[in-house]
């Protein structure tokens, strides 16, 4: 999935005011401040009592629902096989955010991790680097993972 597509994106869900992060590949390289790799998809997690305004503005780009794993995630897809896989989270008034695990259990996102990053010229939301860790763990890592964790920890090295 191009930059260019993924920043159409952004700018849709950013004209509903619906609060949104880049998390997984696009995430990490917000952090970068540049892509690093090439994407499949763009992983978004979005404000859950907003999904119906996320999936107008997504369809509004050509995208139609082809994947539907709620309440945990779903998938919408363009063409040009592009692909934006939607996480819906609960947001809490303290600033924390859960999302529905398939088991039914829940995944706790702390306030911490959210941040901003550049991807192009632009400022986005993303995850922080120990969110982004937090989301890498609990299932067996592919290449694409293991690669994307080392750049978090060359990120990290820069940092200090």
């Amino acid at each position: 999935m191009p930059l260019e597509e993924v920043l159409r994106v952004v700018d849709a869900l950013e004209a509903t005011g619906c609060p949104h992060w880049l998390e997984g590949g696009w995430g990490i390289d917000a952090l970068a401040g540049h892509q690093t790799r090439d994407h499949q998809d763009v992983d978004i997690d979005v404000d859950a009592s907003r999904e119906g305004e996320v999936i107008a503005a997504l369809q509004a780009l050509g995208y139609r629902e082809t994947l539907d794993e709620r309440p945990t995630r779903f998938e919408m897809h363009a063409p040009g096989d592009w692909c934006v896989d939607v996480h819906p989270l609960h947001l809490d008034p303290s600033g924390d955010a859960r999302q529905q695990a398939p088991d039914g259990s829940w995944w706790c996102f702390r306030r911490e991790w959210f941040t901003t990053g550049r991807l192009g010229d632009r400022t986005v939301p993303c995850y922080t680097a120990d969110g982004q860790r937090h989301f890498h763990t609990g299932y067996e890592l592919r290449a694409v993972d293991v690669r994307d964790l080392s750049l978090l920890d060359r990120l990290a090295v820069r940092s200090d």
